[in-house]
């Protein structure tokens, strides 16, 4: 009956990753009304914390966004990426793994993708060099930045004294140094442009010569500096206290003892989601009124309204899984027990599988990490395995690598015609196997 019950699961979970948006939400409901109807289980509890977690910290990035903020760290970063046109197969990938960390959201890519797309060409390197370097440095800065729902999630998950601050101790570090590894991979991949028969036959072309060429000018669209800086001065505030609210509990104000709920320890201390809900949502209502942004502009923008999809998604996939993992909670911990018995590091090929299906950093964690601490794994070991949360990769349809595509003009960065034998494949592998592995190193130094 289990090997029926995941089938159902897994074939639900491909087909809402064809439908894109909100279809792996849809479609994992779908299979809870199969899973409770057909199979008489008993539904779980839903996720409801990481639902919080992303609409609390999703509203705030959109807050920073509507008041001008992320652009002015784009403008910040394409700065540093224009002034060092030659090294751009490694500047890029560590701007946008700095700028993705603070901003806790890859979103911000986009704006970068051409930016480096254009850089690259114009000193004649293969722009799938650095676009497929950076697009796999911003999904890793992801999993260790305070500011992201999938770190939030698993420091609410470990639910330990000091969670946060052993998590980004660890995990921005070798995600750092597995983003470098992946840069360096990918230093000489292909031709050059200028051995490149494809990128020279095109160049035969005046038209599409003179756009390679063009100079761009970076002097348009110029934004309140002021306002951006004061949105993201509030932004840096609000990350400083979730980090130190998370990393000592005594600082944070203490209820009565003896009354648990949702957002309250029965000692009376408030729970990981509880901080940073208020803290975050606190942040975006005073860079709402410091800046005088309307709350109108916050809903429209481009993160307030993924952030529907992103809620949608994880309700329903992370229903279904933890559903069937409860429900076949003994059968799966004999199994998975088994087979990680001396060899913990197991279960890291686990979480990378079950990212490349979920397509969400946020529903392998909440997916996966509850399943590691049931099998007994250290956390110390599970916050080293987090970066494999990052292998949605592997299946070429996320946006990020779908844009870098279509950003780059000469074709370089490309799918491949047996479709996993795409531009980021290399480079995204290396990253999280260099990041588990110092993952473990550190964590087995760094965290007692």
């Amino acid at each position: 009956m289990i090997l029926l019950e995941l089938v159902v699961m897994l074939v639900m979970i491909l087909i809402g990753s064809n439908m894109k948006g909100i279809g792996l939400g849809l479609t994992g409901v779908l299979g809870m009304l199969i899973f409770v109807q057909f199979f008489g289980m008993k539904p779980a509890a839903p996720p409801g914390d990481i639902m919080l977690i992303i609409l609390s910290i999703v509203t705030l990035s959109a807050a920073l966004d509507a008041a001008g903020g992320l652009k002015y760290l784009v403008g910040v970063a394409e700065k540093i990426i224009r002034k060092n046109p030659k090294r751009i197969t490694i500047v890029a990938p560590l701007v946008s793994f700095v700028l993705c960390l603070f901003a806790g959201t890859s979103h911000v890519i986009y704006s970068l993708l051409p930016i480096i797309a254009d850089v690259a060409a114009k000193n004649r390197i293969r722009p799938e060099r650095p676009l497929s370097a950076s697009v796999i440095a911003c999904h890793a800065a992801l999993t260790g930045s305070p500011m992201a729902a999938c770190t939030a999630a698993l420091a609410a998950i470990l639910a330990y004294n000091g969670a946060s601050l052993d998590i980004l101790i660890i995990c921005i570090p070798s995600c750092l140094i597995g983003s470098i590894a992946a840069a360096l991979v990918v230093y000489k991949r292909g031709k050059d442009l200028e051995l490149d028969p494809e990128f020279l036959e095109k160049m035969k072309d005046p038209e599409f010569a003179a756009e390679i060429d063009m100079q761009k000018d970076t002097s348009e669209n110029k934004q309140d500096d002021k306002k951006a800086k004061i949105a993201v001065g509030i932004f840096s505030i609000a990350i400083l206290i979730i980090v130190l609210g998370g990393s000592f509990p005594e600082l944070v104000p203490k209820s009565a003892e003896g009354n648990p709920n949702f957002h309250v320890n029965a000692d009376g201390t408030l729970k990981m989601v509880t901080i940073i809900e208020i803290i975050a949502l606190s942040a975006a209502a005073l860079i709402s009124l410091i800046t005088k942004t309307s709350a109108d502009k916050i809903v429209k923008s481009s993160l307030f309204t993924a952030m529907a999809t992103a809620l949608v998604s994880v309700f329903g996939i992370v229903w279904m899984a933890a559903t069937f993992m409860e429900a076949n909670k003994e059968a799966i911990t004999n199994f998975l027990g088994g087979m990680i018995a001396g060899q913990i590091w197991i279960f890291a090929i686990a979480i990378f599988i079950m990212g490349i299906l979920m397509f969400s950093q946020g529903a392998t964690t909440k997916a996966m990490i509850p399943l590691g601490l049931t099998l007994g794994i250290p956390s110390p070991a599970l916050i080293a395995m987090f970066p494999a949360v990052n292998s949605f990769f592997i299946l070429p349809g996320y946006p990020t690598l779908l844009n870098a595509i279509n950003m780059d003009k000469t074709g370089s960065t490309k799918i491949g015609k047996f479709v996993i034998n795409h531009s980021f494949m290399i480079p995204g592998i290396v990253q999280t196997v260099v990041s588990i592995v110092i993952g473990f190193i550190l964590s087995s130094i760094l965290i007692k």
